[in-house]
């Protein structure tokens, strides 16, 4: 089983939560415990909300339009936020992506 790294985000793509992570708040901030490979992630504020909104199948543009009316942010901006972090939490296979572009 290879990772795809060539795997590019767009916000037509719906991602979802893999099974084996335990997330807790810490002060406010969202901590997660990758089961699998005991690694820890601090997810932050904004991260937390990202995580949360992936407990479910979704397309980032939705994730983003959540970013944008939680925190107030321009829509290019929390879709440029979204698409990086999601990546990062592919990167480390944390989700999966359920439908592609």
């Amino acid at each position: 089983m290879s990772m795809n790294m060539a795997e590019v985000l767009s916000l037509e793509s719906v991602l979802v939560q893999r099974e084996g992570n335990i997330a807790s708040d810490m002060d406010g901030e969202k901590v997660m415990l990758n089961v699998k490979n005991g690694k820890y992630y601090n997810l932050g504020e904004v991260g937390g909300a990202i995580w949360e909104a992936l407990a479910s199948p979704v397309s980032i543009r939705r994730i983003a339009e959540i970013m944008q009316e939680t925190f107030e942010v321009p829509a290019e901006l929390a879709q440029q936020d979204v698409i990086d972090f999601v990546q990062n939490l592919l990167n480390e296979d944390l989700v999966a992506v359920v439908s592609g572009s």
